[in-house]
């Protein structure tokens, strides 16, 4: 089959991360792997940028694949399940709410720049070679460490995860398929009770 321009992304992804390394304002960047799987869920696109688009996914099946860095087991049963996947959403959209709120301290004058990488939510990695005092905001900066610590974060688990079991395994619970999935039954659920509304009519 014919290589598309999409099959790709996965160099996206890559550079993405490298320029993050030493510049962290690049990381302002990720926002658009948020934003794109979103719209295209809501215009009736499904998990079109899961399947198709998503160059963390295509990295992972590269590596596993390809390059056989994979054991290519299945998943554990509990990290499909329902409840994990919407518990891990829940997790991970609590991390950004509290990203957002250090964001606003900083903003504020409560809390001085962070200059560091929060890596696993847990581990505070020094990243200040990556921030060379440019005319910014703090707040703008520190968003940016914030969001570079929590695409960092979910590509390790990624790593890890595709090592494990098989490559794209990290596609089962990512937080960014889970919401995408929730939007499409959204939408086919008010599909659903316009045409039986049309109908009873």
């Amino acid at each position: 089959m014919k290589k598309q321009w999409y099959d790709y992304l996965w160099i996206v992804s890559t550079i993405y991360l490298l320029l993050g390394f030493f510049n962290i304002l690049f990381a302002w960047f990720g926002l658009l792997c948020f934003m794109i799987p979103l719209l295209i869920s809501l215009a009736g696109g499904g998990k079109t940028y899961c399947n198709r688009f998503c160059g963390r996914g295509q990295l992972l099946s590269m590596l596993g694949g390809r390059f056989g860095l994979s054991r290519r087991k299945d998943i554990p049963k509990f990290l499909r399940s329902r409840w994990f996947r919407y518990g891990f959403l829940l997790f991970f959209l609590i991390m950004f709410a509290q990203m957002v709120w250090s964001t606003w301290l900083v903003l504020e004058g409560t809390h001085t720049l962070g200059q560091f990488v929060k890596l696993l939510w847990t581990f505070r990695v020094p990243w200040h070679w990556a921030y060379h005092g440019t005319a910014v905001s703090p707040w703008i900066v520190q968003f940016a460490f914030g969001f570079y610590s929590l695409m960092l974060t979910s590509t390790v688990l990624g790593l890890v995860t595709m090592v494990l079991f098989k490559p794209r395994s990290w596609c089962v619970y990512c937080p960014m398929g889970t919401m995408t999935q929730l939007v499409s039954q959204a939408k086919t659920s008010v599909a659903a009770c316009s045409r039986s509304k049309e109908c009873i009519k």
